[in-house]
């Protein structure tokens, strides 16, 4: 199993129920969406460009994403370069609009997350490990291919590691239950 296939399984263990992940598919990209906002307005000028704290970010994701699997990186730098400039442009907007936009965004994403969480009946995955808030915005996009009927070698091996992590989570959980 690859590295990206045990991070996808990890995270899909706590995102089993269907309508849990349609929740994160419109959840993760509003948060995503949100951090680009808030960072696109930190930034420096270089040569006439300005390089933003939200390019950094997005370079060391990207980077990190095409060192577990380079489809996906390279998916997920192209979603980044198209919105990145609406990002950017948001951040242009008084400081106001700016941050009402940028932290309203990011609620209601959040808010959406945790809607799709009360159905799954599990925490969120980043609760046991702060990897899960870099692998989610890969999970929706992984999901999204496997929709789209490609890479299902990946979505299965995904899903059964998944499946036996979820039933010793659901174990432990059982386990801690009796014990008290």
């Amino acid at each position: 199993m690859t590295k990206l296939e045990q991070l996808l399984s990890q995270y899909a263990a706590y995102h089993l129920d269907h309508k849990n992940i349609l929740t994160h598919f419109v959840g993760i990209p509003l948060i995503v969406f949100s951090i680009m906002c808030l960072t696109a307005r930190a930034g420096v000028m270089v040569s006439g460009f300005e390089l933003t704290l939200a390019l950094l970010i997005i370079a060391m994701t990207v980077i990190y994403y095409i060192s577990l699997d380079k489809i996906f990186g390279l998916l997920m730098l192209l979603i980044f370069a198209v919105s990145y400039p609406l990002a950017y442009l948001i951040a242009q907007w008084s400081m106001a609009a700016w941050l009402s936009a940028s932290i309203g965004i990011f609620v209601v994403g959040w808010a959406i997350q945790f809607i799709g969480h009360f159905y799954e009946k599990k925490k969120p995955a980043f609760f046991d490990d702060v990897i899960g808030l870099a692998i989610g915005p890969l999970f929706v996009l992984a999901e999204m291919v496997f929709m789209l009927g490609f890479r299902k070698d990946i979505e299965q091996r995904m899903l059964e590691e998944a499946r036996k992590q979820r039933a010793l989570m659901d174990a432990k959980q059982a386990q801690h239950v009796s014990a008290h």
